[in-house]
């Protein structure tokens, strides 16, 4: 099995950040976690999360207060959705930051 870790900086600040970790068995994924962080209020805050955990690929979008939306991924194999991941925390980090802040002073 060949193993992937690697943290990836998302803003010239540093406060926000890529998460990835993969696990493969010749050439196929056979589990993964793509978490975006950010760094709020002092601390680091996981606010979204792409994995197989539960047996099957899906997004966690967590929530400042605990709770956590999740949506099943609906692709062809784990080495799509684990791609997915990546492209989609990549583009829209800055749209997610901005969801968890605003849930942050309601």
């Amino acid at each position: 099995m060949n193993e992937i870790e690697y943290v990836f900086p998302l803003s010239a600040g540093l406060e926000d950040r890529l998460r990835v970790r993969a696990a493969k068995i010749r050439g196929r994924i056979v589990s993964f976690v793509v978490q975006y962080e950010a760094f709020i209020q002092g601390q680091w805050r996981a606010i979204v999360r792409y994995d197989n955990s539960h047996r099957f690929a899906h997004k966690d979008i967590l929530h400042p207060d605990g709770s956590v939306d999740k949506q099943p991924l609906d692709f062809a194999s784990l080495n799509l959705a684990f791609t997915f991941a990546i492209h989609d925390l990549r583009s829209l980090w800055k749209w997610y930051r901005y969801g968890y802040e605003k849930e942050l002073t309601e």
